[in-house]
């Protein structure tokens, strides 16, 4: 259990790492970089316009002590840095200054991609001072509305990832509304589905509990009060939810509202891709860079 990034930090292996990014000519991706590069034992590809990348650096006084590969337009760039990935040369892919489609599109190529057997999902990581751990939110930035079928892979992908993290058994509560299950909402007919598979080992090294509401999973105290037996609730490592609104909302409230700190990351691929909001500041995409790295 990580209580906060720091103590994430303190873990990181040293097995050296390599970092591709595509589109590198953006001094915030440059500064997140160069600054991640320092603490963890990191190397890095920069894929995009040299000319823009090194004066960037030069006037930002950001020293570059990776490969620069030159590449003139946001498809090169991502069809290039795709490839890095593909044979082998990093553990990670970044976005930079490169449009999510424009990236995406060489990713789940079918010939030349790196997209896994699964589905990719998002996964965004936070430190508040609300919770006593960090807490893992998904999805709630890749797929709008999850079929069933989509949300067995959402799970899949997130407690693989926790295990590289070091969990065992990552706790995750499947949020809906309500901890009953009715068929006048849906989702609480998934979760209770999950939470059967869960029992059944059939999502992988997890422990899975649902239909539960948000105060039941991170709140001890509320499932006392409410009579739920719970191995999980006050406890919980991830939120599954039900929707791409219910997470993005959830984490940007977090973030806005409670001073959560936030790394995030797209799960499913052959490599974690670090893909940040466009509103993501230098401290959002060093976070991310860490996260994705660490548990490779």
């Amino acid at each position: 259990m990580f209580k906060n990034f720091n103590d994430l930090n303190k873990k990181t292996n040293n097995i050296p790492k390599t970092l591709v990014v595509a589109a590198a000519h953006d001094i915030h991706t440059l500064r997140a970089v160069n600054a991640a590069s320092k603490e963890l034992k990191m190397q890095y590809i920069l894929v995009g316009r040299q000319n823009d990348i090194q004066t960037l650096s030069e006037k930002a006084g950001i020293p570059i002590s990776g490969e620069i590969i030159d590449e003139p337009d946001e498809a090169s760039c991502a069809r290039r840095a795709v490839s890095l990935i593909r044979n082998g040369s990093g553990n990670a892919l970044m976005k930079g200054l490169i449009e999510t489609g424009t990236l995406l599109k060489e990713v789940l190529d079918t010939k030349n991609g790196i997209k896994g057997s699964g589905t990719l999902s998002h996964l965004a990581v936070l430190e508040t001072p609300a919770y006593h751990k960090l807490i893992g939110i998904t999805d709630g930035g890749m797929i709008p509305a999850p079929t069933f079928e989509q949300k067995v892979e959402i799970v899949k992908n997130t407690a693989g990832f926790y295990n590289k993290m070091g969990y065992k058994k990552p706790k995750i509560a499947a949020l809906c509304a309500s901890e009953a299950v009715s068929p006048k909402i849906p989702e609480t007919i998934d979760a209770a589905e999950l939470q059967a598979k869960s029992e059944r080992g059939e999502l992988g090294r997890c422990l899975l509990e649902g239909p539960l509401s948000f105060d039941l999973a991170i709140n001890k105290k509320s499932a006392e009060t409410k009579g739920i037996t719970s191995q999980i609730s006050g406890e919980a490592d991830i939120l599954l939810v039900p929707g791409i609104t219910t997470g993005n909302v959830l984490a940007k409230g977090l973030i806005y509202w409670a001073g959560a700190k936030m790394a995030g990351c797209i799960l499913g691929a052959k490599t974690p891709i670090i893909l940040t909001s466009r509103g993501a500041g230098t401290e959002e995409k060093i976070l991310s860079i860490k996260l994705c790295l660490f548990s490779e």
